[in-house]
């Protein structure tokens, strides 16, 4: 079996480095994986990175239809601009072509059925099944046919979603596709939703290489990263993490503001990675040290070992790989009893889920 696997990056943000790791799985197993990718970071050859002027324009291009929703208050990717990637395919002749995320103008839904090969789609998020949003948040009209989209701001029924969503459903009637979840959550919402309802669903959690990411040594993780090695330290991390509500940063502050009230204060530190001190402080209630981001895995662990636990607020989380990271470096993590987190955590074995959203 040769597999391609498209997705927008290699090893930039939490969806591409899931898909790169199940690459290199692939391939240690003996399996010749390749990936498709517009934007390439590392220096693996078995990646190509299609670098046509159409896929250079992509991310510029894919906002446009958006102009008219300047309310709009989420991402949205109507992914209507024309790419290159059938071609990539038809030049490789992979055997199956495993999708993974490819929003951002990297794939136009109609190509999907212009790639004339078995198809398997590992979500990331939520977009192969909505009109255009990555996470439904309370919205359950992607169940239906989307219109009035909330996080467009929308009223109309015949809105920006509702359009994506036809397209979709044009484009993807006849394709032969399998949708792959990381997550039980994931699964059933692919189930209840109108556009991939019907298809075949497997739930395959996202992997993750154990030989990298173990328990180090706290003392060594702490004077590496300067962290105070008599404090309690809680960890909190996500790409963006204190501007993307959906990673749930204004639950955890909420709380940690309660804590810095108590006899706590003086024990407890807090250590966020994936985003750099702002400009304008926020008070916190404890005393922050801003990581910033890292990209390669044993800085990653390094940080994860450093920890006594790891916070993930996330509202939705179609998996939660910060916490599994966590996890395998012996580091406890609390997280909301919801979404794909309760696929990770065991309630008073190896974290804590508490009632969402409390």
């Amino acid at each position: 079996m040769k597999p391609l696997l498209l997705s927008t990056t290699d090893i930039e943000g939490g969806a591409a480095r899931a898909a790169y790791r199940l690459h290199q799985g692939f391939k240690q197993i003996g399996v010749p994986s390749q990936m498709l990718v517009r934007g390439r970071f590392s220096r693996d050859r078995s990646i190509t990175a299609e670098k046509s002027l159409l896929t250079k324009l992509g991310p510029q291009m894919n906002g446009f239809p958006l102009r008219r929703y300047p309310k709009r208050n989420r991402m949205m990717s109507p992914q209507w601009f024309p790419d290159a990637i059938a071609k990539q395919v038809a030049r490789i002749k992979p055997d199956v072509v495993n999708l993974h995320w490819v929003c951002n103008g990297y794939l136009k839904i109609e190509t999907l059925a212009q790639l004339q090969k078995p198809l398997v789609w590992t979500l990331q998020d939520m977009w192969p099944m909505t009109g255009g949003c990555h996470y439904s948040e309370n919205c359950d009209r992607y169940q239906k046919a989307c219109g009035k989209c909330p996080q467009l701001n929308s009223n109309s029924e015949s809105d920006l979603s509702r359009k994506i969503w036809e397209r979709k459903r044009k484009a993807w009637q006849n394709a032969d596709l399998t949708i792959v979840t990381p997550s039980h959550w994931m699964a059933d919402c692919v189930r209840a939703s109108s556009l991939l309802g019907d298809r075949r669903v497997e739930v395959i959690p996202f992997c993750l290489d154990t030989e990298t990411y173990r328990p180090l040594n706290k003392q060594f993780a702490r004077s590496a990263l300067g962290l105070p090695q008599d404090k309690l330290i809680v960890l909190f991390g996500a790409l963006a993490a204190t501007s993307d509500q959906r990673k749930g940063f204004h639950l955890l502050l909420s709380a940690l503001q309660s804590l810095g009230k108590t006899d706590w204060k003086e024990k407890i530190e807090l250590a966020v990675f994936g985003a750099s001190a702002p400009d304008e402080p926020v008070d916190l209630g404890l005393p922050a040290h801003y990581l910033g981001s890292f990209q390669d895995d044993l800085s990653l662990a390094l940080v994860y070992s450093a920890a006594d636990t790891m916070v993930v607020p996330s509202l939705q989380e179609s998996f939660g790989q910060t916490a599994s990271e966590a996890l395998a470096c012996a580091t406890p993590v609390v997280a909301f009893n919801a979404t794909g987190l309760k696929d990770i955590v065991d309630h008073h074995l190896n974290g804590y889920l508490a009632s969402p959203y409390e």
